[in-house]
């Protein structure tokens, strides 16, 4: 067979790719069918399609029956545009050296095509899901001759709405730019917003209002982005099929790795997310109880099936892969995927109908005090000293992100160490000591009484911003990652591809210019607390998470351009770089000192509301807080600092030794020629000095 009909850019049946389009599009159009025939089940066996009780206000019926359902198009559309483009960045083989560089064209052409029409519907179906929700809230028909102006008006200042357009937004960007777009790199970049745009959905979703607020919606988020990714990449497998061809058990295996990983999170986060809406096991026979038993066993049904297909239908597939049975590898590969989608698509009805029936524990708590109200959380009581010991309230997606990123690490250096390979006892002590730091800082008494008050703010601030970066930046993880990771060698991105590409962007080289780096670290305070963000980090979760991450970040930023050796932008010399730090140094002061003599409150009127007893009942004892707040900023930001210099010039130290060593070693191999070339230079000009007349 010719090379291009074996690569997928012919096919040497006439009319199999038209068929092939239409019986894929025939797949995801029995998605939507099912997902929607489950929802209206669903829906009319809880009653959360009926008219609600009198006395509540009441859009009408098209509104309830349309919004689930709209939902269910959405969620779907959703996830395809994501599983296409991952597929696209990802896991479509692409050119090597023995290719062409047009071989990896088609398909990734047509699972661009696929994306931008995926992503089309999803923004079409978020704007009118965000239509159709302010509509059920505010009790307003569509007929209403004031909907119009009602929604223009609250579309931005009611979150529920605010999130749905973000993301429709999300959506639309991405079909605009998927339409034109075929580099690799871009379907990367597309990846990323398209899980924006599923992410922030969830981060201010159904579970909001929850009493356990912060569980509820990260369990939701997970779920969603789980999800999305999961049943995303398997529709598009099917979606893309004949354009494959001989790929298709190479990127099936590929899409299996990753559908274990979201196989394992959706349980997880599903979990979290029941126990946060079921009392008891008795919940389990309401209404809400059944369709989350429908959900259980579809998801085990779905793990059992991807199970079996592990171990063996994918060895099926490459056998007949490799036998050129075409037609066996389409069985094989139908049989792997339609049934799953189908119960995918369940899955997705019952979830759309679960979010709209009230759960037997309440979401919201009824008359909760201002620091529930605003935080998620009782006011804490006042601290003292075994406070530092005692005080501990879990925050799953920070404790799951210590332990993986400590697992991970471990996993590693053992896979390092099994090959022969040495690996720093002292950068894995520091890698594991700076997680641990983070998950003290915010499962402990900094992360508890960082919400209510600013002077424990300031010293949660400084330990994620200014300590706990300089122990993750010494444990060197891309260099650890970048030896244990394996290459890939058929055109495909795995982790160690994205990293490299990465460290060596031109993004990074602009952020990993010292001066960049200084100046985002510092600049981000002074935005941060003199504006609306404080507070919004203050009294929303997805504030308080964004807040968390831009910290660490811009932390891990600066102290790696200071002292990181990982692989990147080249380093500037040590001089140049403690130059850089002092000036940081004096501008973070000078940062202490404006909040020391401040005399304007920060974070609007949210200490305020809160109105934490053992801080003061006026504004005169908050602002003595807030002062105190300054010095803690002060006194604990120099401490990092000094050692951010000390451990510059000790590498300053050991860079001359290394030199002075070099040049010993050349200076033996050639008689040290340099300094023979230096003297006969200087007895040159000494010559020419003596000849000349005077």
């Amino acid at each position: 067979m010719p090379t291009q009909q074996r690569a997928g850019l012919a096919d040497p049946r006439p009319g199999a790719r038209p068929a092939a389009s239409w019986a894929a599009s025939a797949v995801v159009a029995a998605v939507v069918v099912v997902g929607l025939l489950a929802t209206v089940v669903a829906a009319r066996y809880t009653g959360a399609s009926d008219s609600p009780p009198d006395g509540i206000i009441d859009a009408g019926p098209v509104v309830r029956w349309a919004l689930p359902l709209v939902r269910v198009v959405h969620d779907v559309a959703a996830s395809l545009t994501i599983g296409s483009l991952l597929l696209a960045a990802t896991m479509v083989p692409g050119r090597t050296r023995q290719e062409s560089a047009s071989l990896d064209e088609p398909r990734r052409a047509a699972a661009f095509r696929v994306a931008t029409a995926a992503a089309f519907v999803w923004a079409v179906a978020g704007a009118v899901g965000v239509v159709l929700t302010f509509s059920d809230a505010a009790g307003l028909p569509l007929s209403d001759p004031t909907f119009g102006t009602n929604l223009t008006g609250n579309v931005w200042s009611i979150e529920t709405l605010r999130v749905g357009l973000i993301s429709a937004i999300a959506a639309f960007a991405v079909a605009s730019v998927a339409s034109v777009a075929r580099a690799r790199s871009v379907a990367v970049a597309l990846t990323a917003v398209s899980a924006f745009g599923l992410l922030v959905l969830g981060l201010a979703g159904h579970a909001g209002g929850s009493a356990d607020h912060e569980t509820a919606v990260n369990a939701l988020a997970a779920h969603l982005l789980s999800a999305g990714f999961w049943v995303g990449g398997l529709i598009a497998l099917v979606v893309l099929r004949s354009h494959l061809d001989d790929a298709l058990g190479a990127v099936a295996r590929r899409y299996s790795a990753v559908a274990l990983w979201c196989f394992v999170t959706l349980g997880v986060s599903g979990v979290m997310s029941a126990t946060t809406r079921l009392g008891g096991w008795s919940d389990l026979a309401t209404a809400y109880g059944v369709l989350v038993l429908v959900k259980v066993l579809a998801f085990v049904a779905l793990g059992v099936a991807g199970v079996w297909h592990r171990r063996v239908t994918l060895d099926r597939i490459d056998d007949a892969t490799s036998a050129g049975d075409r037609a066996g590898r389409g069985r094989l590969f139908a049989r792997l995927a339609v049934a799953e989608t189908l119960v995918m698509g369940l899955a997705f009805g019952v979830a759309t109908a679960l979010s709209r029936t009230a759960p037997p524990v309440p979401e919201t708590v009824s008359n909760p005090s201002p620091a529930l109200a605003l935080t998620g959380f009782p006011a804490p009581p006042a601290p003292t000293a075994l406070s530092w010991l005692t005080a501990w309230r879990v925050e799953w997606l920070f404790l799951a992100t210590g332990l993986l990123a400590i697992g991970l690490y471990v996993f590693g250096v053992v896979r390092l160490r099994r090959r022969g390979d040495a690996w720093s006892a002292l950068r894995t002590v520091s890698w594991v000591a700076g997680w641990l730091l983070f998950l003290y800082a915010t499962n402990g008494v900094l992360g508890i009484y960082g919400r209510v008050a600013f002077s424990w703010h300031m010293m949660l601030h400084m330990t994620e911003a200014m300590v706990i970066p300089i122990l993750l930046v010494l444990g060197a993880p891309v260099t650890l990652a970048l030896r244990t990771l394996r290459p890939r060698r058929d055109g495909t991105l795995g982790p160690r591809e994205l990293l490299l590409g990465l460290v060596h962007s031109r993004f990074l080289a602009v952020l990993g210019n010292p001066v960049a780096a200084a100046g985002l670290f510092f600049s981000s305070l002074v935005v941060f607390y003199w504006t609306g963000l404080f507070q919004l980090a203050l009294q929303t979760h997805t504030g308080h998470l964004l807040m968390t991450a831009h910290f660490v970040l811009t932390g891990y930023l600066f102290a790696w351009v200071l002292i990181g050796v990982d692989p990147g932008p080249k380093r500037w010399s040590p001089a140049l770089r403690l130059v850089v730090l002092f000036a940081t140094i004096a501008f973070h002061a000078f940062f202490g000192v404006a909040m020391i003599s401040g005399t304007a409150l920060l974070g609007g009127d949210f200490f305020q509301t809160i109105d934490i007893p053992w801080i003061g009942a006026n504004d005169a004892a908050r602002l003595a807080d807030q002062q105190y707040g300054g010095g803690v900023a002060w006194a604990i930001g120099e401490l990092p600092a000094l050692v951010l210099a000390l451990i510059v010039a000790l590498q300053w130290s050991r860079s001359d030794r290394a030199e002075s060593r070099r040049v010993d070693r050349r200076a033996d191999r050639d008689g040290d020629a340099e300094l023979a070339a230096y003297n006969e230079r200087l007895a040159s000009l000494a010559r020419r000095d003596d000849s000349t007349p005077r």
